[in-house]
């Protein structure tokens, strides 16, 4: 089966600490699976993600994502790697104020020279597929925090990503928001997009994924498939 991510002993470490942030830390994460990673404050939840994105640089080992080794790539190749393989979907949304949310969804794929009106099409597409279609010219601040997590989501497929990064992504939502962004979740998951999600909410990767990875001081101390097939 084809691996969106590789780690191979990858270890994070900081001047400050005497221990790793993270491992020595060998993953891989095939094509279609959704991922949690779970654990403490600490855990290295927050290092991991960073290094599968390629915001930073693993100490030792390897880091493949779609067939590159992205810890090998200059700043500005990773800047592009992420733009045209990663999505990213943030705990507080990071959407753009002054910009509609079609212009916020279209943003990303004209930066790698997607024509506005193609760009145009696909977030008209993606609204649709996600169900805020009614928001195309609202500003996010006129939306609830479930809609924004839904613009978000739709931003970060935009460019067809081989990898969505999901932080946190209900972290700052109320109850029924968080419900909406969950089933969300499981429904990119059945269409096949792979997914790793990085959560403090055990009942959100239970709901989600179909393996979770526990961490616990930079090390994995559980890694898991759920017991039913989805």
């Amino acid at each position: 089966m084809h691996q969106v991510i590789e780690l191979e002993g990858v270890v994070k470490r900081y001047v400050s600490a005497d221990a790793p942030a993270l491992g020595p830390l060998t993953l891989s994460v095939a094509k279609g699976e959704a991922l949690a990673v779970t654990g403490p404050s600490g855990s290295g939840k927050s290092t991991l993600l960073n290094l599968v994105a390629g915001l930073d640089k693993p100490t030792d080992g390897a880091v493949t994502v779609a067939g590159r080794r992205i810890d090998q790539l200059s700043e500005h190749a990773l800047a592009k790697f992420r733009r045209e393989h990663i999505g990213m979907a943030f705990q507080f949304f990071n959407l753009l104020d002054d910009l509609t949310v079609t212009d916020n969804i279209r943003l990303p794929a004209q930066l790698i020279g997607t024509s506005r009106r193609r760009a145009a099409a696909r977030a008209g597409e993606l609204m649709e597929m996600l169900g805020i279609q009614k928001h195309a010219r609202a500003y996010p601040g006129r939306l609830s925090g479930g809609e924004r997590q839904r613009v978000a989501v739709a931003r970060a497929l935009v460019n067809r990503p081989a990898l969505l990064l999901a932080d946190e992504p209900t972290g700052a939502l109320d109850t029924a928001s968080g419900h909406d962004v969950r089933n969300l979740l499981m429904d990119l998951h059945r269409a096949g997009q792979t997914i790793v999600l990085v959560t403090h909410d055990l009942t959100l990767a239970e709901a989600c994924a179909s393996r979770t990875v526990h961490l616990v001081d930079g090390h994995a101390a559980l890694d898991s498939y759920a017991q039913a097939a989805r």
